[in-house]
């Protein structure tokens, strides 16, 4: 299995554009630092995480273009196919919630584009923006831990996932380790397991390492039911063939949506000139004294921290 390790990872020979999905990198951070406070006390644990996982990434693999995506409600054409899709997550913890305006403001203050549109999902536009730029020729990296976007992996479109101590560009020969299935068997593989995250129940007895068995021989879920008799365990059929329906319903439920309409042309995506006085203001009152002093004039002066 190839890797391509963080000092590896080559310079772009062309664009390359890192997508990245906002809500969960400030959920990621708000649980990695459970404490940091501004001078006035009010939280900036996600705040302080979020810049430093951008600010990362950004060093590791030197995009071109970046965007990050929010969510901005459910897909009304998932929830009416099964009213429990995401019922099952917690309210956003509330001293996370009044941070998330502050980081929206400091990507709009670094110069990195930020979309949403209501009633519509991170993960949708971020795979239609990945559909994008793999059309234009440009390369994309898609950062995250979401299993949904292994079935967006192609010539073109790698993944950088936050947990991954190695820091490599995930291909499909990753996503094979992962999961034991190719990337266009990623749809099929999640309608069998279900996806627990997002409250998507799968097929009874059917678990990961079974659903990759199945798939290789048969190749897909059509291939599954269409040859249902060869399967020997009588559970194993019984199983699938009670849970067709719902296993038909989830891969409409988990095949993301790659054709979205509107948003920011890919050239708009090329990060602008960072905001200097605005980022000043905003460390000096969340108390990020390195951020801070690493604003310091290029003339040689020292920025003043209080």
């Amino acid at each position: 299995m190839s890797v391509v390790r963080m000092s590896a990872i080559p310079e772009p020979a062309g664009p390359r554009l890192l997508l990245v999905d906002g809500h969960a990198y400030a959920y990621r951070a708000h649980f990695a630092i459970r404490s940091l406070n501004s001078p006035d006390g009010a939280p900036t644990n996600a705040i302080y995480g979020f810049i430093k996982m951008i600010e990362k990434m950004k060093g590791i693999l030197k995009p071109t273009h970046i965007l990050v995506a929010w969510d901005a409600g459910l897909a009304a054409e998932r929830v009416a196919l099964l009213p429990g899709y995401k019922a099952n997550r917690p309210s956003t913890p509330e001293p996370l919630e009044v941070q998330f305006p502050q980081i929206q403001q400091w990507v709009a203050d670094q110069g990195y584009s930020s979309w949403s549109v209501e009633g519509t999902e991170a993960d949708d536009w971020l795979a239609t923006y990945a559909v994008r730029a793999v059309k234009r020729g440009w390369e994309t990296v898609l950062a995250s831990s979401d299993k949904d976007f292994m079935q967006l992996v192609q010539p073109g479109i790698h993944l950088f996932n936050p947990g991954d101590k190695l820091e490599r560009l995930w291909g499909p020969d990753e996503v094979e380790a992962k999961t034991g299935v190719r990337p266009g068997q990623v749809v099929d593989w999640l309608s069998l397991v279900g996806d627990s995250a997002d409250n998507i129940p799968g097929a009874p007895g059917i678990g990961p390492k079974t659903a990759a068995e199945l798939l290789k021989r048969f190749g897909s879920i059509d291939g599954i039911y269409l040859r249902l008799a060869e399967i020997k365990s009588e559970n194993q059929r019984s199983n699938l063939k009670l849970a067709e329906e719902a296993v038909r319903r989830n891969q409409a439920m988990i095949r993301l949506w790659t054709h979205l309409e509107g948003g920011l042309e890919l050239d708009e995506l090329k990060p602008r000139p960072f905001r200097k006085a605005a980022l000043r203001e905003s460390y000096r009152r969340w108390g990020f004294k390195s951020m801070l002093a690493e604003l310091a004039p290029a003339d040689g002066g020292q920025a003043t921290l209080w």
